[in-house]
């Protein structure tokens, strides 16, 4: 019969604790004291491994890894999305696929964000933008880039802008952003 290890394998990795107090008498008194002891506190670098699925979105994000702006469009009302939706929300039915990218678009509105999540955050102030397209029947919210967020101007309202792509895709929505179309 083959003998079981008694003992797990340590590893390198983990914890490399110091200076933790415990008695050194185990009786009774002397273990008094570890309720007073105060909280042991950790910090360790967490990561995870997540799989996501773009599911029916995949094509927006093969759009934007290729640079083109894709939208959704109802085939029988022509009722047509900037962001994607795979289904029209008032009859159900499935929606194709559209290429806006060389739509005229322009500023339909705009805020001056000087607090972000994360990862914007070394961006702050940075400018989000509800950008329209000529025969797109809603808004897409998206960074508007190439304008100077202290200088906010309502001048900005309608002017026209065109969709720039990140050079290496992170397969995000901000993988694309616009800037003024001049």
């Amino acid at each position: 019969m083959a003998k079981l290890p008694s003992k797990r394998p340590e590893t390198l990795g983990g914890y490399i604790v110091h200076g933790i107090p415990f008695p050194v008498e185990t009786d009774p008194e002397a273990l008094a004291f570890l309720k007073r002891l105060a909280p042991i506190q950790i910090e360790q670098e967490y990561k995870i491994t997540y799989l996501h699925s773009y599911a029916q979105d995949s094509p927006w994000f093969a759009g934007l890894t290729n640079k083109h702006l894709l939208a959704n469009r109802d085939p029988k009302t022509g009722y047509t999305y900037a962001t994607p939706r795979g289904h029209d929300m008032y009859t159900g039915q499935e929606t194709e696929w559209i290429d806006i990218t060389d739509r005229p678009a322009k500023v339909h509105t705009f805020t001056v964000c000087y607090f972000g999540s994360e990862e914007f955050l070394p961006e702050t102030p940075f400018v989000l933008a509800l950008v329209e397209f000529e025969g797109v029947n809603t808004l897409l919210l998206t960074r508007l880039m190439g304008v100077d967020p202290a200088e906010a101007s309502l001048d900005w309202v309608g002017m026209e802008v065109k969709p720039r792509f990140l050079r290496n895709s992170k397969l995000k929505p901000t993988d694309v952003y616009f800037v003024p179309a001049e």
